[in-house]
């Protein structure tokens, strides 16, 4: 039996692939290593862009618990310092709180209802690919199995067996002496301050939850992201650490919070319920793979990059990642995508991996101990009084600075498409409510058929519809499966300009037309 793909990992990156290509009609298979979801404490939320994806998806109500389209946060953190988005014209940044263990949950839940198969237990352990398809060696529960798939997607971790075996470099930088700690811990009640929310810790002031306090000695943060639970941690640039064989424990935390607030800080242990964080990680790694892509493998996730999880970026990139190659992909194994386009999945997800490579490095750095830091902090603080400077840093975090190259110069070309409010004949809707299926959607303002008939040789593969909007817009947009614009016209476009361009984007995106 051969597979369409195989997803060697099924934590979120791969469980979203999966949600992709089972959206598409492609049939894969996800082998993932743990028998069960871990209960070890990950991440715990999204952050930026992603959220808009998800709400593309029809996800955002299951993962939020509220309803309607996402709203962005009034403040965030860059490198310790509070960002007030509330300035902004146009704030990009949307946070949703959800552990990781719950957001797998919910992704399983979905790649099993869009009929994906995922064999817990399972391990790939080596392949070799050919110019028809890869076979793999896997380890299960009833001993050695062979596979084979027309592609292998590498969704297992920063220590990627498939990258590795690809032999696909990994370069970057090492953290060393960088120490984190991490835990689930009980607090004094009366150092909660109730109008504001703040930690008053003795000997040193109130601590702001979520932000991170940074000091000559070091990084303080708390964080309250379940009731009755707060979640402490510091950062210490100590190059004598420990080691990682010694059990970590709540008392070394809180030598470590002393050490960094200059206070003792009565940190005891957790009383709610767990699973709880008890975790010390040295050293820490930001890096990125030379490739995406090497022939029928390919790279998503933290199998590609790693990096700080300061900001948290992480699932903001590998997410979308896994839209971006999910449609090619799929296109590919249906044997109409246009040449190279599986190509571009390396060729737009690699920048934008280095973009987040820059920030994540950036915000360590202005976190890091010592007096020319504490020179460099001054000087960022007077430039983010700046609006212009704030909305700068907000899109680098969001992701929404992204604009991947195509050939229409339209300024929404390339990026992430508006969620329009639209009228259409069956009534009010929004862009990402049109986008639930992950289909190339044609959006046509303009209320003439010619946009449309241009479309029809294409109406196997792209949707279309007409609508109005009460907001300023183009007279017709191209979103593709990831929500990104791979065509954009203005009105003032000639009609026939218009409809020699969009014939162009369809066919270099969605292959040629049907006769």
């Amino acid at each position: 039996m051969t597979w369409d793909v195989v997803i060697a990992g099924g934590g979120p990156n791969g469980l979203a692939l999966a949600c992709e290509l089972g959206l598409a009609g492609v049939r894969p298979l996800v082998l993932e290593s743990l028998t069960e979801r871990s209960t070890v404490p990950k991440a715990n939320g999204l952050v930026g862009q992603v959220i808009r994806l998800v709400d593309h998806r029809g996800l955002y109500e299951r993962f939020s618990g509220s309803t309607g389209a996402p709203r962005p946060t009034p403040w965030y953190m860059f490198g310790g310092f509070p960002l007030d988005l509330g300035q902004l014209d146009n704030n990009p940044i949307h946070t949703l709180p959800i552990p990781q263990r719950r957001l797998e949950q919910l992704l399983e839940e979905r790649a099993e209802e869009l009929g994906v198969e995922i064999r817990r237990g399972h391990r790939l352990t080596a392949f070799t690919q050919d110019d028809d398809g890869v076979a793999l060696e896997v380890a299960g529960p009833d001993g050695p199995q062979r596979l084979r798939a027309a592609y292998l997607v590498g969704c297992d971790g920063g220590r990627s067996t498939v990258r590795k075996q690809l032999g696909i470099g990994f370069p970057g930088v090492s953290g060393d002496g960088l120490v984190s700690r991490a835990a689930h811990v009980s607090l004094p009640e009366e150092l909660w301050v109730a109008e504001t929310g703040e930690l008053e810790v003795p000997g040193y002031g109130r601590v702001r939850p979520m932000m991170h306090t940074r000091t000559d000695r070091g990084v303080f943060v708390v964080a309250m992201l379940e009731p009755g639970k707060p979640l402490v941690s510091t950062l210490e640039w100590d190059p004598s650490a420990i080691g990682d064989a010694t059990p970590m424990t709540i008392a070394e935390l809180r030598e470590s919070a002393s050490r960094v607030l200059g206070a003792d800080l009565p940190l005891g242990p957790p009383t709610a319920p767990g699973p709880y964080v008890l975790r010390r990680v040295e050293g820490g790694n930001t890096r990125l793979a030379e490739r995406y892509r090497m022939g029928r493998v390919l790279l998503v996730g933290d199998a590609a990059h790693v990096h700080s999880a300061v900001g948290g970026p992480g699932l903001n990139l590998g997410m979308q990642d896994a839209a971006n190659l999910g449609w090619k992909l799929a296109a590919q194994v249906q044997g109409w995508a246009p040449p190279g386009l599986l190509d571009t999945y390396h060729d737009e997800r690699h920048p934008v991996g280095e973009r987040v490579f820059m920030h994540s490095q950036a915000q360590l750095t202005l976190l890091s101990p010592g007096p020319g830091v504490t020179a460099l902090r001054e000087l960022f603080g007077e430039l983010l009084g700046r609006t212009e400077n704030v909305q700068h840093i907000a899109d680098t975090m969001a992701g929404s600075d992204i604009r991947y190259p195509v050939a229409c110069a339209h300024p929404l070309a390339g990026r992430f498409a508006p969620d329009l409010p639209l009228v259409t004949e069956a009534g009010p809707t929004r862009v990402a409510e049109l986008m639930r299926g992950a289909r190339p959607l044609l959006l046509d303002l303009t209320g003439e058929p010619d946009l449309r008939d241009t479309a029809a040789g294409w109406k196997d593969r792209v949707d279309t519809l007409s609508a109005t909007t009460p907001e300023p817009a183009p007279a017709a947009l191209l979103i593709r499966p990831d929500g990104y614009a791979a065509w954009a016209a203005s009105a003032d476009e000639p009609a026939a300009a218009m409809q020699s361009g969009l014939r162009e984007a369809l066919t270099a995106w969605f292959g040629a037309p049907v006769a």
